[in-house]
């Protein structure tokens, strides 16, 4: 059993349009301690946002953790859990040789943190009464409709703006 203190996580993102405004809301609870975080763009698409939620909510850590991940992104899930985005980065960011993956500034973060924390991805199914889930994606639709969301500089240049 590690040592390290176990953080549980729950992240989503939502997006309206696809492109359009998105946002990642986060909830990190170690005991009894609990943290919400939030953020979005004024362009950008529903998967860089389910992305987000995992890198905001692992750099918010301040040490090296256990951490147990639940997401309702299938992307992000099983993208992880089965080695598709170790494997992207291991073959130059494509799918295969004809296909470039896509995000792979975010997958490539996300891998960066999993490799500092014990990171176990669980999926859960979204809009089913989870509470924790529930509330992220209250976080991240509220903060797709704030205004003057800053560029996803991922998805788009500033002089795309």
């Amino acid at each position: 059993m590690s040592s390290k203190k176990h953080v549980v996580i729950y992240t989503d993102g939502a997006c309206t349009g696809n492109p359009g405004p998105g946002g990642y809301g986060v909830v990190l609870i170690y005991g009894e301690h609990r943290r919400e975080l939030s953020g979005g763009y004024r362009r950008t698409t529903n998967n860089r946002m389910e992305l987000m939620g995992p890198i905001k909510g692992l750099e918010a850590l301040n040490q090296s953790c256990r951490v147990t991940l639940n997401s309702d992104s299938q992307y992000v899930v099983e993208g992880i859990e089965k080695g598709w985005a170790k494997r992207w980065r291991g073959n130059g960011w494509m799918r295969n040789k004809r296909e470039r993956a896509v995000n792979p500034d975010l997958w490539g973060k996300l891998l960066e943190l999993c490799e500092t924390h014990e990171v176990e991805f669980r999926w859960v199914r979204g809009h089913a009464g989870d509470v924790e889930n529930e509330r992220c994606d209250q976080l991240a639709v509220e903060a797709a409709h704030l205004k003057d969301l800053p560029v996803d500089d991922g998805y788009e240049t500033p002089s795309d703006a």
